[in-house]
């Protein structure tokens, strides 16, 4: 009978036997997936700070206290006319227009629908998006045609003094 030879016909530091080497970690399905939970609950940890500081911003908007703004003088602002003003940040442009004697309505000028700048057009009383055709109601700031569906957000104006001014802006809940 025949006797087999199970001995390995080459030196055991041959390199296709490197992989129970000493100091080298393995790493099994069970093991991966351990620490894909690991690593996912360190992110989940990491990021917890910054939502309590999103939620804190977004809770306080309704409450949040603006610097009253001059605007313009209302001995230079016909009835009819449209002034263009950045409110709340030096950035944010917005458009103040004069319906009547005493009625003044002002709001943020960036289309609801992609940001394009909305501008009051006086002789036919309406105020338009020229991107992409959008109409909005000059007495509500409601989009009335065009791809827009929001609102442009009002910005509160008070006349003071011969004055007018911004003094806040209106928080839509959604």
């Amino acid at each position: 009978m025949a006797e087999k030879n199970n001995n390995i016909p080459f030196n055991e530091d041959h390199y296709t036997h490197n992989i129970n080497r000493d100091n080298e970690r393995s790493l099994d399905r069970r093991g991966f997936m351990k620490t894909l939970v690991g690593a996912a609950g360190v992110f989940a940890v990491a990021s917890l700070p910054w939502g309590v500081i999103a939620a804190k911003e977004l809770s306080d908007l309704g409450d949040k206290k603006y610097p009253k703004q001059k605007i313009t003088d209302i001995t230079s602002f016909a009835i009819g006319d449209s002034v263009d003003f950045a409110f709340p940040g030096e950035h944010d442009s917005a458009i103040l227009i004069r319906l009547s004697e005493n009625k003044y309505v002002a709001y943020q000028n960036a289309c609801t629908h992609l940001r394009c700048p909305v501008f009051w057009k006086k002789e036919d009383g309406e105020m338009l998006c020229p991107c992409h055709h959008g109409k909005f109601d000059v007495e509500t700031g409601v989009p009335i045609a065009g791809p827009p569906r929001r609102p442009l957000p009002e910005i509160y104006v008070k006349v003071e003094n011969g004055a007018v001014y911004a003094v806040g802006v209106k928080r839509y809940e959604a």
